[in-house]
């Protein structure tokens, strides 16, 4: 008989799918690297497994341990179909971003899973790496794998995901494509595959509202490149110790709409039933294949996970008209609201007082404006809020505008859409800033969004 002591055995040796349709008019051969057949339907069940061995054997993992970790999703998978091969307990923060689907899944394999804000920073208590540092600190025997800067992460794709690719082209890869999240799989593969090709070239993929293609071409680490995107998996708005940027060659950022809609077609044209972060990888392939690739070249493209995760966000066609992506590309967006302000964004400081606002909106005709700290939007005030609060307090307006101030307006991206843009203005978010290429901020009212529409 032939078969496994446990599922965790399957993990690894995934195929190569050549990409037939997607393609049309792109010299050279593209392949897939199928990821979603590991049992765990992902890429980080090789992680997974490394991660906790290592940890074994090092003693940092011991009989009855729980696990704890900041994840996507898949990480978490990975990580507690090992954990039931060999025992241990699961506790997973997940940002709120992140689908259903996700963290139903983590749940039904025995996980705890505790969903925290997307919209704060990494050092945040509240943000899901914070939370997941503090309960290592606190339950006794537990191990926090820490898969952003763990060596682990990225030897696991060095010694499988590597090797794995060159014995199936046999040798003959000359580009590599992923995305970039923690940076384990495009490093570790990367480093295998230009130990034994120096000329590989490596190309990663970021999102807009993530901070590593700037970084790469610049060594700027820029707050300002940071904003809440919907793409998962990929991006980050830190540095984690496993992204080596020396590896990758070329960053390419794409959209939400382009990832998503590319997702789309590769489940319809190709037949591949990929997540988010797939459609993301083929369309900036397909970008720089167009103008780089040669007839003999041949493209590997990671695609880290499989399509029941998005079920309920990109494969629902209620959810992508809403976030309008079914439209045509020529759709008005927030890139043309902007494009002919000259005046700067009107602000106050944190240590304004209330007066001071109630003076600067008088003087401006505004409604509304963004507190700074320092270079850092940290809030934002209404004429309703303070007239309010002058009404139940007339001495309120000499204390900081700092005390009575509404969370900080959500940035949006240059190319969100009208209909988007207009999703997103409610009673929680009265207005929306955007960053434009020179990193000067504007905002974004309903009034703009209306007079937009109208044109």
């Amino acid at each position: 008989m032939k078969y496994y002591n446990h599922l965790i055995e399957t993990i690894g040796n995934t195929p190569l799918v050549k990409l037939n349709h997607v393609t049309q008019g792109i010299k050279g051969t593209l392949l897939g690297k199928m990821e979603y057949m590991n049992p765990g339907h992902s890429m980080k069940d090789r992680i997974g497994l490394k991660m906790i061995e290592d940890a074994e054997r090092d003693g940092l993992l011991k009989p009855g341990g729980t696990i704890i970790e900041g994840t996507s999703g898949n990480t978490g998978m990975g990580l507690a179909l090992v954990a039931k091969a060999k025992g241990y307990r699961c506790i997973f923060t997940m940002a709120d971003k992140q689908s259903q689907e996700k963290i139903d899944a983590l749940k039904a394999l025995g996980a705890e899973v505790i969903v925290c804000p997307t919209n704060v920073p990494a050092e945040d208590p509240r943000s899901y790496y914070s939370v997941a540092k503090k309960m290592n600190e606190e339950i006794p025997n537990s191990f926090y794998p820490n898969q952003y800067d763990n060596p682990s992460n990225a030897l696991a794709h060095y010694e499988s995901t590597g090797p794995e690719i060159w014995r199936d082209t046999e040798g003959k890869i000359t580009h590599l494509v992923a995305g970039v999240g923690t940076g384990g799989s495009i490093c570790g593969t990367t480093k295998y595959l230009k130990e034994q090709s120096p000329d590989l070239i490596t190309i990663g993929i970021d999102s807009y509202g993530s901070v590593f293609k700037k970084y790469k071409e610049t060594g700027i680490f820029d707050e300002k490149e940071i904003y809440p995107y919907l793409t998962e998996g990929i991006g980050e708005d830190i540095l984690p110790e496993n992204v080596d940027f020396d590896l990758i060659d070329k960053f390419i950022k794409v959209t939400d709409k382009d990832g998503a809609i590319m997702t789309r077609r590769l489940a319809r044209e190709e037949g591949m039933f990929l997540g988010w972060s797939c459609g993301s990888a083929v369309y900036g392939a397909l970008e720089y294949a167009r103008n780089n690739l040669k007839e003999d070249d041949v493209m590997v493209i990671i695609l880290p996970d499989h399509g029941t995760r998005y079920l309920g966000k990109l494969y629902n066609d209620g959810w992508m008209k809403n976030h309008g992506f079914f439209e045509k590309r020529d759709f008005a967006t927030a890139r043309d609201i902007i494009k002919d302000r000259k005046k700067p964004l009107s602000v106050v400081k944190n240590t304004d007082t209330v007066g001071d606002v109630v003076k600067l909106l008088s003087e401006r005709g505004i409604d509304q404006v963004p507190i700074v700290d320092g270079e850092k939007f940290i809030g934002s005030i209404t004429v309703t809020k303070i007239l309010s609060g002058i009404m139940e307090n007339p001495e309120i307006k000499g204390v900081s505008i700092a005390e009575i101030m509404d969370p900080p307006l959500p940035f949006v991206a240059l190319d969100n859409t009208l209909d988007v843009l207009s999703s997103m203005l409610d009673q929680s978010h009265k207005a929306l800033l955007v960053s434009d290429e020179g990193h000067q901020v504007h905002i974004i009212t309903h009034h703009d969004v209306l007079n937009a529409m109208t044109r």
